[in-house]
Order: C-alpha cells, then structure tokens, then sequence
C-alpha cells in the first residue's frame, strides 16, 4: 500500500473518529468543543476527500497513458 493511500485512510478515519466526538459533545450541550473539533472532522474529510480524488484522477492518467501507448505500438505494426 502507498503511503499516499496510508494518509487517505487515517484522515478519514480521523475525521470520522471527530464527527462523533462533535456529536456526543453536542448531546452534552459543550458548544465550543462541538463547533472546534466540528471544524477540525471536517478539515480531516476534506482532506481526505481531495487525496482520494487526487489518487483516481492520477490513476486515470496512467491508464489514459497506457492505452496510448498501446494504440501507438499496434498502428506501429
């Protein structure tokens, strides 16, 4: 496994792990812990959205570059 991939799942599991500390935080009515760490989940799946995003448009590029080659060798024949 990649270590891009690596820091993928730990921000998400991070921000997921914060969501519902911000979550039972709000069931406790503690507002300012909710609003922080509310702020810092979101940071967290946001982050790892963007690196999953940035993950598949890469992979996508590589296989777009594969099959290009690919065309390029059998018209070469």
């Amino acid at each position: 496994m990649s270590a891009e991939r690596t820091v993928i799942r730990w921000s998400l599991w991070i921000g997921v792990g914060l969501i519902v500390v911000a979550l039972i935080a709000r069931a406790l009515d503690l507002i300012p812990v909710t609003v922080i760490v509310g702020l810092l989940g979101l940071l967290a799946l946001g982050f790892a959205g963007y690196g999953a995003l940035d993950e598949a448009a890469s992979r996508a590029s590589l296989r777009r570059r594969a099959d290009r080659v690919k065309r390029e060798r059998e018209q070469g024949r």
